[in-house]
């Protein structure tokens, strides 16, 4: 037997050939994502609603809602970055990679069409439950994963960038410089400062 490279909290091995995930529901992650840039017709939907950077660096709408900012040569601010990078850790497992669904749980991409950003937090934090005949579909609350938590509003802009059509597949090929103010909000919400 040999490891396979697999998202951090599940166990996979290699047994003859074939990859055996310890974890219900649990995917092997993907070795390759391809490049982000933003899709043709993205433009002129993120200049519709041009988002106002607030004090500590982070992007958001004009009612204050987390939001994301993409310049003209791709670059991606960093709370979407980070959002990528924490969605990938946590979420990807069942929601799909990129936010895209899968047949364990529904596409986040297509849900952020209408899901509010105070709906998506109160499902993220108490989690949600709809089992019947057709479905059981169960999200687990992550209120106390402070993995999640400290990073919500960045998994909820990339997500949103990505359910607006303005982040394509992949890894994001260029971010802004991680803001001060981040590094002390995670210091702060990790207990560490």
């Amino acid at each position: 037997m040999s490891r396979y490279r697999c998202h951090a909290y599940l166990s996979c091995l290699l047994v003859a050939g074939a990859i055996v995930v310890v974890s219900l529901g649990a995917r092997p992650v993907e070795a390759q994502p391809s490049p982000a840039t933003a899709s043709p017709e993205a433009g002129t939907a993120a200049a519709a609603k041009e988002p106002t950077k607030n004090e500590d660096g982070r992007y958001v709408t004009e009612d204050g809602t987390p939001s994301y900012k993409i310049d003209a040569d791709g670059t991606l601010d960093w709370y979407t970055f980070s959002g990528y990078r924490r969605y990938h850790a946590e979420c990807h497992t069942c929601h799909g990679p990129e936010g895209e669904g899968s047949t364990y749980a529904p596409g986040l991409v297509k849900s952020l069409k209408t899901m509010s950003h105070e709906d998506f937090t109160q499902v993220v934090v108490n989690g949600k439950k709809s089992v019947n005949v057709a479905q059981q579909q169960v999200m687990p609350a992550f209120g106390e994963n402070a993995n999640v938590m400290c990073y919500l509003d960045d998994i909820y802009a990339y997500l949103k960038a990505r359910s607006d059509g303005v982040l394509a597949r992949g890894r994001p090929a260029k971010r802004e410089e991680k803001p001060e103010a981040a590094t002390k909000n995670e210091n702060t919400c990790f207990g560490r400062s």
